[in-house]
């Protein structure tokens, strides 16, 4: 058993994750990463944390990754559930077992291992889940239909367990950043013309593929490490933030969503993909 606290990230394999348990590893975390992708983890596991096979699709997975750590430490303090990709396409476009997928991963794993780490947090009365969303919770853009569905669930549910934990103490932080520069983006838009490059959307598929390849530029993106550092404010922060834009044009987006009416936001974003 330990008296440091414990942290789990899930998805640490690369970017977002990777950063966080660092950043969490320099603050004297016991820290738990996760991925299916083990061997990519090497480095953190040098730098002390403990690496463990996680796939968030499946039960037993799932399952054994949060009794190792109940066996191993005896308490969990922060939960990132970071784990999560992009599948972008037409959703007339994109079969149906594959927005199934989507939201297997984005939500309802993150569901799942946080109903798994729940009672370790109530029986210690103290604890923090960290959800991962993006800007994409609530602006939305031609392909991504799937995907931002998922961050929207992301935000409904956090919203929601918020008010239900706050009794035991535990508390529920929504991250969300603008572009990362991230294997993300390469995934998304390489999804987005294998199902839509050709066809119907074919035009505007290419065009939308233009407008994701900016994300990969530092005018455009952030870096995970500056996501890390939030999510680790998260972690350490006695009365941490309920939502926390993190990137640039970040909050300036999620605010002008709120502020602009449906149609006005809808000539922004035909303007931006060349749709019309």
């Amino acid at each position: 058993m330990t008296s440091s606290k414990v942290a789990l990230v899930t998805g640490a394999s690369s970017g977002i994750g990777e950063a966080a348990a660092h950043g969490l590893l320099k603050q004297g975390f016991e820290v738990y990463v996760a991925a299916r992708r083990v061997e990519r983890m090497a480095d953190l596991g040098a730098a002390g944390a403990h690496v463990v096979s996680l796939d968030v699709t499946d039960e037993a997975s799932m399952v054994a990754c949060i009794e190792q750590i109940k066996s191993e430490q005896g308490r969990l303090d922060v939960l990132v559930n970071n784990a999560g990709y992009g599948s972008y396409g037409a959703l007339e476009d994109v079969p149906i077992d594959e927005a199934r997928r989507q939201f297997e991963v984005n939500i309802f794993g993150l569901a799942r291992l946080t109903q798994l780490a729940l009672p370790m947090m109530r029986e210690q009365r103290s604890g923090r889940i960290i959800n991962i969303s993006s800007v994409g919770a609530r602006l939305y853009e031609p392909f991504g239909s799937w995907y931002h569905a998922t961050k929207y669930a992301v935000e409904g549910l956090s919203n929601s367990l918020r008010i239900e934990l706050a009794p035991f103490g535990i508390g529920v932080t929504i991250v969300a950043p603008a572009g990362v520069m991230t294997e993300w983006n390469t995934i998304a838009r390489d999804s987005l013309l294998e199902r839509s490059g050709n066809g119907a959307y074919a035009k505007l598929a290419k065009r939308a593929y233009k407008v994701l390849e900016n994300f990969d530029k530092p005018a455009a993106s952030t870096t995970a490490d500056v996501v890390g550092k939030a999510i680790v404010k998260a972690a350490t922060s006695r009365r941490a933030k309920t939502v926390m834009p993190v990137g640039k044009g970040a909050r300036l987006v999620r605010t002008s969503v709120d502020l602009l009416p449906p149609r006005a936001f809808d000539l922004t974003v035909k303007a931006v993909f060349g749709s019309k």
